[in-house]
């Protein structure tokens, strides 16, 4: 830790010395409609690898002070009601720039991605990205991942509505990445019953990135990447935040965040606290006992944004106590504890968690930074976590203690664009130390050693863009041994893993609103400790896990192909991906049962999974929005010539959304929509059921409404409107997964919830 803060103060000298040999200049322009060609005010201005941002005033017109003098960026404009527009501007040759808008109907594409190596339009990114911005993450979510679930092609491994994991095409656990803030999260993403430890209302915009992104981000991301990104900064002299609060009526969830945010002379920062409290759920039969949750989460940045570029320090603490209830019942069917007393109606609602329960903490510190060298930039990201993870049986202290310590650096040296070339090279590390602490044990303690080093460029032309890129990395675990009532119970095991990956990608737009993207790759996720090492009963899971010291790195050959059209009343998109991965790794049942629980032992075998996704938006006219999704992902273990199991059913979505103008409200809203998952009849029929299909009704309401200039905004939304009884093919609650030796036994989803959101924006000081 000390040698991490070391670092950190070093990069601040590096860069506070900077700041002081830059050259800098002030840019301006003006923004217009294109049709009207009158002025545009409030519209933003950003450029991304700068984290700066400024508003136009009542004339439409903008400036931008202490930018570099030279070199070419990226700036996206963006208005509501308006096509959002990027250009690469070179700073020395132009300065009164003039910017047209152009109305639409229909949210644009034409949107910045950073998640990927070139920040750029998504039109001409090849990668497949789903974006979602603050309004589609405000509506009704028990964590993050369950509000990006909803996107095509994503899907949730859910626990009740505390926990959730991520899904991307059909993988999960370590085979998906989560970046926050440009940092690796590292936690306990290998097992069933942890979710994501991030607050999900820090997050101004999510980047869902699809398909394999190791060439980036190297092991592990071979199915994705969820990319979380905080606000850019304000304008210079303003300080802002905003106030959030709901109710949720099914388990009672109470959820709150306050935030702030300044800018004086490009001293940047932010402080956000959250909390949130919830009851057990109810299902369309009855609540299921000691399955509430109270999180609380505190995060804050403190940075400089000057001409050299800029430098963040991000710090978060993110702690969450979860119930949990291994379901047993009495002869009428009731819910009853370990000594078979009755769960009563006044129990369900009360707030105290019992035992068995866990409580999960998260710590990060890290330091992210753009230092602009030469014609190019150097970004330079440094992180600490720490991740603890307690397990309470039947008091406060735990009998399962998991710690794990991270540091990760990643650094990537962008050359600047020449004719259209856009070198990167890059470097990365990452070190890990696990500890038990606890007197269970599922998995050993363990170090992790991790470095990658990598090679991409990138070339555009007036409609295309080709990029190509190679990637090779090395990868270390070393278990330790542990002895426990004169036996083993952890093997001392030290694996080695080196892989070389490659990727190549193609953008074209036959026309301005018909655009075409491809992509070809390999990638690899090298076995992670649990995979290796586990020997133990997994209490979260009910199940004992045994691990395979003899594992090889999983290795996957993917190729994906999306088409889409944006015009001025239809929005459309279908995309093909097939993924075949050699050395797939999963944990399998084979009859055996130690201490009444199943045995699950991990080995592996060759997988191929493909599918589709597909989106059509109708608008025909201003104030009607029809939007129906649809995703599916078809996976086949091809060396038993079997399903792979727990993978999501097909499902498509239709919304239809009413959006009247009405006088003294603002983006007035009315929807209702249709969730159709498909039945999930391909299973293992080993040890998974399968699943009906079903449909769930959703709507919602609501307005912003003025206090004066304060604008508020008010929603109520309704999920699962009909109170319908269903099983998740996901769900770790659905029948099999909680006892194998009753295929019976399982608990429904949630059924009705209602929820009632505010959202309050407010500026205490404007920039000048």
């Amino acid at each position: 830790m000390y040698k991490f803060i070391t670092m950190l103060f070093a990069c601040l000298m590096l860069s506070s010395y900077k700041s002081y040999s830059t050259e800098t200049i002030a840019v301006g322009g003006k923004v217009i409609d294109a049709t009207s060609k009158q002025p545009l005010s409030g519209a933003t201005i950003t450029i991304p690898d700068l984290r700066i941002s400024v508003l136009t005033d009542q004339s439409g017109r903008f400036r931008l002070r202490n930018v570099p003098a030279r070199g070419s960026f990226l700036i996206e404009l963006r208005f509501v009601g308006y096509e959002t527009l990027t250009r690469v501007m070179d700073l020395s040759k132009e300065n009164d720039w003039q910017f047209e808008l152009k109305p639409t109907l229909i949210e644009t594409q034409e949107v910045v991605v950073t998640g990927t190596l070139s920040s750029g339009s998504n039109k001409r990114n090849s990668t497949t990205v789903n974006i979602l911005n603050k309004d589609k993450l405000l509506l009704p979510s028990s964590n993050i991942i369950d509000a990006i679930a909803k996107s095509p092609g994503v899907s949730q491994v859910s626990t009740g509505p505390s926990i959730s994991k991520p899904v991307i095409r059909g993988l999960s656990y370590n085979r998906v990445v989560t970046i926050d803030n440009g940092i690796k999260q590292e936690g306990q993403q290998w097992g069933d019953e942890h979710g994501i430890e991030i607050d999900q209302f820090k997050a101004n915009r999510v980047e869902v990135l699809k398909g394999a992104a190791s060439l980036i981000y190297g092991s592990d991301a071979l199915g994705g990447v969820i990319n979380l990104l905080e606000p850019i900064p304000v304008p210079e002299g303003e300080i802002s935040g905003e106030f959030l609060t709901n109710y949720s009526t099914n388990n009672g969830l109470v959820g709150s965040s306050v935030m702030l945010t300044g800018n004086q002379n490009g001293f940047v920062w932010r402080g956000r606290g959250t909390y949130k409290n919830a009851y057990s759920f109810k299902t369309p039969v009855g609540y299921f006992p000691n399955s509430g949750f109270n999180e609380t989460d505190f995060s804050g940045m403190l940075g400089l944004n000057k001409s050299w570029g800029y430098t963040h320090l991000n710090f978060s603490s993110f702690r969450n106590n979860i119930g949990f209830y291994e379901p047993a019942f009495d002869s009428e069917g009731n819910y009853v504890d370990e000594e078979g007393n009755r769960f009563f109606h006044d129990d369900f609602k009360s707030r105290t968690l019992q035992y068995p329960k866990q409580d999960i903490r998260h710590y990060k510190i890290s330091l992210n930074n753009n230092l602009l060298i030469g014609t190019g930039n150097l970004k330079l990201n440094l992180g600490f976590q720490r991740n603890q993870r307690r397990e309470l049986e039947d008091g406060p202290d735990p009998s399962l203690y998991f710690n794990l310590d991270t540091y990760t650096g990643d650094a990537r040296y962008y050359i600047g664009q020449k004719n259209g070339w856009e070198p990167v090279f890059g470097f990365s590390t990452e070190i890990g130390h696990s500890e038990n602490r606890g007197e269970e044990f599922l998995i050993p303690a363990y170090d992790t050693y991790g470095v990658g080093t990598f090679a991409y460029i990138k070339k555009n032309w007036e409609n295309s863009t080709f990029n190509v890129g190679v990637r090779y990395d090395f990868r270390k675990n070393i278990g330790k041994p542990l002895e426990q009532d004169g036996e083993f119970l952890f093997q001392r095991f030290s694996n080695q893993f080196s892989n070389v990956s490659g990727a190549i990608g193609f953008t074209h737009q036959f026309t301005e609103r018909l655009n075409f993207k491809a992509n070809a790759g390999s990638a690899f996720r090298a076995p992670n400790p649990a995979e290796l090492g586990s020997n133990g009963e997994h209490e979260g899971t009910f199940r004992y896990e045994i691990g395979n010291p003899g594992l090889q790195p999983e290795r996957s050959y993917q190729v994906d192909a999306e088409l889409s059209y944006d015009g001025d009343f239809v929005n459309a998109s279908a995309t093909l991906y097939n993924n075949y991965i050699h050395d797939f790794i999963y944990a399998a049942h084979h009859g055996e049962f130690i201490d009444n629980l199943p045995v699950y032992q991990y080995g592996q075998v060759n997988a191929n999974l493909y599918g589709a996704e597909a989106s059509l938006i109708l608008h025909p006219v201003h104030f009607i929005h029809f939007e129906n999704t649809f995703g599916y992902t078809h996976a086949q273990n091809t060396s038993m010539n079997r399903p792979l199991p727990f993978i999501p059913a097909g499902v498509l979505r239709n919304e239809l959304r009413y959006e009247p103008e009405i006088k003294h409200l603002q983006e007035p809203f009315l929807s209702v929509g249709m969730a159709n998952y498909f039945a999930q009849n391909r299973v293992d029929e080993e040890f998974e059921t399968p699943t009906a299909g079903y449909t769930l009704v959703n709507a919602s309401v609501g307005a912003t409404f003025f206090a004066g200039k304060q604008p508020i905004k008010f929603y109520v939304s309704a999920n699962n409107l009909l109170n319908k009884r269903y099983y998740d093919a996901l769900s770790r609650y659905k029948p099999g997964r909680l006892d194998q030796s009753d295929l019976n036994l399982g608990v429904y989803n949630p059924g009705r919830n209602i929820t009632f959101g505010v959202y309050l924006p407010f500026v205490l000081k404007r920039s000048n």
